[in-house]
């Protein structure tokens, strides 16, 4: 039996995100992309929310780039496996001479920044089209656990130079605090929880539990550091892949339930501290 959203309810959401939307642009650029013709069984969870995952979607500290960078030899190129919007490839290509950067979604893509010395190309993480020895850095980020494990360490390790160096980076479940913490538990967990794909579990498990053929570096530990209005709150929500599968199967959107209690929640105050926690397997 579907739930009935007050209409009172429903219309202020409707506004709200409507609102909300007319205060932040997406920097759509149009990078060069080129198809690859190899079909992927990957899924695709991304492609149809891939403007507001451009926009909403948290970004990597400067400090985890300057530790990785420290441990590559040589600055020659650097593979950015399932890039999406791009969001760590602009971050190699100040470092790096060469950037390829590939993801199963053209939707993503074409919300990528297109820089001069960025590859991108829509290619499957198990097969592209490099020769051997071809990166000094392979990094894909929070990714890899939608991947065949064996079938793309083994294009890791093809196209790895000897002295390069993979990482493998992701974040967790943010913190706010104790109320808005609370809510957001109960959206994951009480309504959506069913409708995680069951490769979240390593997200969840902080990628300790995915396998790792590779000499290890024991990384330290990172925090994604940010603030956030209640308006980012909402659009980031509103990303996640279980969100979206939700609406695909109740046609309604989850939030407009849980709506007022968030905003209640998150009280008065117009922007909040929010964390996430770094996930981080580093090896050669």
């Amino acid at each position: 039996m579907k739930l009935k959203l007050i209409p009172v309810v429903y219309q202020k959401y409707n506004n709200f995100i409507k609102k909300a939307r007319s205060y932040i642009h997406p920097y759509l650029f149009t990078p060069s992309i080129v198809k690859n013709s190899i079909i992927t069984t990957m899924k695709d969870n991304f492609s149809t929310q891939s403007a507001d995952y451009a926009i909403y979607r948290p970004t990597y500290p400067q400090e985890l780039y300057d530790y990785l960078f420290a441990l590559v030899k040589n600055k020659e190129t650097a593979w950015d496996c399932a890039t999406g919007n791009g969001q760590v490839a602009r971050v190699l290509a100040q470092h790096f001479g060469a950037v390829y950067a590939t993801d199963i979604s053209e939707n993503q893509l074409k919300n990528a920044l297109q820089l001069p010395n960025i590859t991108y190309k829509v290619e499957p993480a198990e097969q592209i089209s490099v020769g051997n020895a071809s990166f000094d850095l392979i990094t894909v980020a929070q990714a890899i656990h939608w991947f065949n494990f064996e079938a793309f360490y083994a294009e890791v390790k093809r196209t790895l130079k000897p002295d390069g160096l993979f990482a493998v980076i992701g974040y967790g479940i943010m913190s706010i605090d104790k109320k808005a913490d609370k809510v957001i538990h109960k959206l994951y967990e009480d309504i959506l929880g069913k409708y995680w794909d069951s490769e979240r579990r390593y997200i969840e498990e902080g990628y300790k539990t995915i396998p790792f053929p590779f000499e290890e570096i024991i990384a330290p530990h990172f925090q994604i550091k940010t603030t956030w209005n209640f308006n980012q709150l909402i659009g980031y929500l509103n990303t996640w892949s279980s969100l979206q599968h939700y609406k695909k199967a109740n046609d309604r959107n989850p939030l407009e339930y849980l709506f007022t209690e968030l905003k209640e929640a998150w009280g008065d105050d117009a922007e909040k501290d929010v964390h996430f926690p770094i996930l981080l397997r580093v090896g050669r």
